[in-house]
């Protein structure tokens, strides 16, 4: 069913799976449950890098450009690689920018150096087309959640590690139990132990 993968029911089997744990994370509407599925989901890009293709319209001697908002990182460019002319060539219009992703709090930037020319852009085309990697999302509408529902299990069990990871780093010693978000079964140990193992887990699932 397509709804499993939206927010309020991934907050609610991370809860479950959680078990007595789920107590000590009282943040408002599942708040606590929503961070650590959004620290997992940030995390799957590492795992299953998810590639896209977007474009930014160039203006000459102009460096700076609006990236696509779920952007993590660049990966290539495809603006005159099918013709661009070789160096020796008169028609040659100089070396192509090299891009950057900026990223300062929302704002997404890619930064083109050296900036694109009027010769460039008027012999190669003004639309930039680039490949990127692009962040996975757990939305409230199952529709725009990016996680795929073969991965679920995967999500739940990184978002599990994270909230172990937050007990941890509370100090708490006392044994805990939990379900796991793929088999359900139990889980005992210490916060830091069961971050250890859950990771172990998680990074032996994606080989």
């Amino acid at each position: 069913m397509p709804e499993i993968m939206s927010r309020a029911e991934l907050v609610a089997d991370l809860a479950d799976s959680l078990h007595d744990v789920a107590e000590i994370f009282a943040g408002e509407d599942g708040a606590d449950f929503g961070r650590h599925l959004d620290v997992a989901a940030l995390d799957m890009a590492r795992v299953r890098p998810r590639t896209l293709l977007g474009s930014v319209t160039l203006v000459a001697e102009q460096c700076i450009y609006a990236a696509p908002p779920d952007i993590a990182a660049f990966k290539s460019s495809l603006w005159g690689m099918a013709r661009a002319p070789r160096p020796w060539e008169k028609e040659w219009t100089g070396p192509l920018p090299d891009a950057q992703l900026v990223i300062a709090g929302d704002v997404r930037e890619l930064h083109l150096s050296p900036a694109p020319t009027s010769h460039q852009i008027g012999s190669l085309g003004a639309i930039y087309r680039f490949y990127y990697f692009a962040a996975y999302r757990v939305a409230e509408d199952a529709a725009h959640t990016t996680v795929t529902k073969e991965d679920r299990g995967l999500l739940l069990l990184r978002a599990q590690a994270e909230a172990m990871r937050e007990l941890a780093m509370r100090n708490t010693t006392k044994p805990v139990a939990m379900r796991d978000g793929i088999s359900g079964g139990a889980r005992n140990g210490t916060p830091t132990y069961l971050f250890q193992a859950l990771m172990a887990e998680f990074e032996s699932r994606i080989r």
